[in-house]
């Protein structure tokens, strides 16, 4: 009696296909994962800015056109990372200012080390909801601050607070912002020379007429 054949040959070929496209899928679900990491950070970066979230500041390009009458404290804080041979303060404990209106403000840094540090600066500013209202238009944690061993320098920002804060209710009662400065060392790869502002000339220092209240 004759059987009917089977090709062992068609299953075998089936689970080895199979386990090509496991692999495949596998092996793209993982680089996938990888890029994601990597683009999670500008894009978490470009949405704090946006919205101000966790109290990120906004960057921008001129003063406000709109100054309003009410006035609102801006509380200034520095430190260093651990590790930081600097010495980092702000000049000046508070600056009092209309709501609309353009501030210079200074942060003092001083190298306490025996070596030429490069150093960069995080930042925020408390209650994190005024985040998206705290505007810069210069800024020393823009670029790297190097300092050679025993070097001072005072370091501006200049900022206004967003008229739209008042439009905001769980703002409207708010009588002082905090902003506040860390600073970690940087790449020392990757080393930068010293650069308070690259787009003022001359650069202030503390000694020009700020408005401080003490």
């Amino acid at each position: 009696m004759s059987h009917p054949s089977t090709d062992k040959t068609k299953p075998a070929a089936s689970v080895q296909s199979s386990n090509k496209r496991v692999a495949l899928f596998c092996g793209g679900l993982a680089l996938s994962m990888v890029g994601l990491a990597y683009a999670s950070v500008p894009l978490y970066r470009i949405f704090c800015q946006v919205t101000g979230y966790g109290g990120t500041t906004q960057i921008a390009e001129g003063p406000s056109r709109t100054i309003l009458d009410k006035k609102i404290d801006v509380e200034f804080d520095g430190n260093v990372n651990q590790g930081l041979s600097w010495n980092f303060k702000p000049v000046q404990h508070k600056i009092t200012l209309k709501i609309g209106e353009e501030a210079l403000a200074f942060y003092r840094a001083k190298n306490t080390s025996k070596r030429t540090i490069t150093g960069t600066a995080v930042f925020n500013v408390t209650p994190p909801l005024a985040g998206k209202y705290f505007n810069k238009i210069e800024c020393f944690c823009f670029t790297e601050q190097t300092l050679k061993p025993g070097e001072s320098v005072d370091m501006p920002v200049t900022f206004f607070i967003d008229p739209e804060i008042v439009s905001n209710k769980d703002l409207e009662k708010l009588k002082v912002i905090t902003l506040s400065y860390t600073f970690y060392e940087a790449d020392k790869d990757d080393e930068k020379p010293t650069s308070v502002s690259t787009n003022q000339t001359p650069v202030p220092t503390a000694s020009d007429k700020v408005k401080i209240v003490n």
